[in-house]
């Protein structure tokens, strides 16, 4: 790799938890994180020390194709209301949308990121009735009918790539932006998402595993057993190697007691039901997890929980380990 990496970043319709989550890097922070593999944050509404005119010029010589952007990062739902106009959010001091600036650079960078799922699809702002007709890059939920057409690809051939997530986490940010970076690719499944964690699922990893493989589950929140029949946990479903790398090192979701809720999928803002409730058919669980036939989640479910050791039972509904496992000693052959 020759010369800097140039990452362009702008927050559309968002809370700013995706740049937050990116704050948190490794163990030195977004920006060094990013400079040890030679990519350099051009411009950040929060990070940079440019604003107002200086901020401006930058943004106008990105749209304009003077300065090159290898990465432009949208951050947040583009707002494209009321009729289109994208008059919802307005880049201040321009008398021009968010969507007009986002689709302007978007022509001339080598690789355009969605960070975080309403950035990818929509996200919080498309829930209930999408009051502000709020979009993603190139998808609006499952469609592909995002601000930018179907058809779009950045300079260097790819799509918008999809790092989703609410938020995502950090490694799966920089770890694409490294993989661009080095090597101008990156491995993408259907929804545009890096195959690297979009190939993993929550569930792989998960510190309940025991609890789901004999379905003892879980009736509060504070409880240990598996979440997944009753406090409405996706994580069977969910694209994400959340459980495997963790989150600052540490935890995730399911180990803080709070069920997945698939926030790397489209739709997953409206789920139907309450978020830590599971929905239920005839007392199935309507969300099996995927590739899974449901005569055969039934039988097994029913041949687990016959099988259960009393003391997974008992485990599973206490918010400690109230009976260890065995002490025996190894047998020999």
């Amino acid at each position: 790799m020759s010369g800097s990496f140039n990452v362009l970043w702008l927050q559309a319709g968002s809370c700013g938890g995706c740049t937050m989550s990116a704050l948190a890097a490794d163990d030195v922070g977004l920006v060094r994180s990013l400079e040890r593999f030679g990519i350099r944050l051009l411009w950040h509404p929060s990070l940079s020390v440019e604003s107002g005119p200086e901020a401006l010029a930058i943004l106008t010589d990105a749209a304009e194709g003077r300065i090159g952007v290898d990465a432009l990062c949208v951050e947040g739902s583009v707002l494209t209301g009321p009729n289109g106009t994208g008059r919802f959010q307005m880049m201040s001091g321009t008398n021009r949308s968010m969507a007009h600036w986002i689709a302007s650079i978007a022509v001339h960078a080598r690789h355009v990121l969605a960070v975080g799922s309403c950035a990818a699809f929509g996200g919080i702002p498309m829930a209930g009735g999408n009051p502000t007709d709020a979009v993603g890059l190139q998808f609006q939920g499952f469609d592909g009918a995002g601000l930018l057409p179907r058809t779009f690809t950045g300079q260097g051939g790819l799509p918008v790539i999809n790092v989703a997530g609410c938020a995502p986490h950090p490694g799966w940010l920089v770890e694409t932006l490294v993989e661009l970076a080095m090597s101008g690719a990156c491995a993408l499944d259907s929804l545009g998402r890096p195959r690297a964690f979009a190939d993993h699922l929550a569930h792989h990893g998960c510190g309940r595993n025991e609890f789901y493989e004999f379905k003892a589950s879980a009736a509060r929140a504070s409880d240990r057993g598996c979440l997944m029949e009753n406090l409405g946990c996706k994580a069977t479903q969910a694209p994400g190697d959340c459980n495997l790398r963790r989150w600052n090192g540490y935890g995730s979701c399911t180990d803080a007691g709070y069920a997945c809720i698939s926030c790397t999928t489209p739709g997953f803002q409206d789920p139907g039901a309450p978020f830590l409730e599971t929905a239920k058919i005839a007392g199935i669980p309507v969300g099996l997890p995927v590739d899974m036939p449901k005569a055969w989640f039934v039988a097994l479910a029913a041949l687990s929980k016959s099988a259960t050791p009393q003391r997974v039972r008992t485990n599973a509904h206490a918010d400690h380990v109230i009976v260890p496992p065995a002490r025996r000693p190894p047998k020999l052959p």
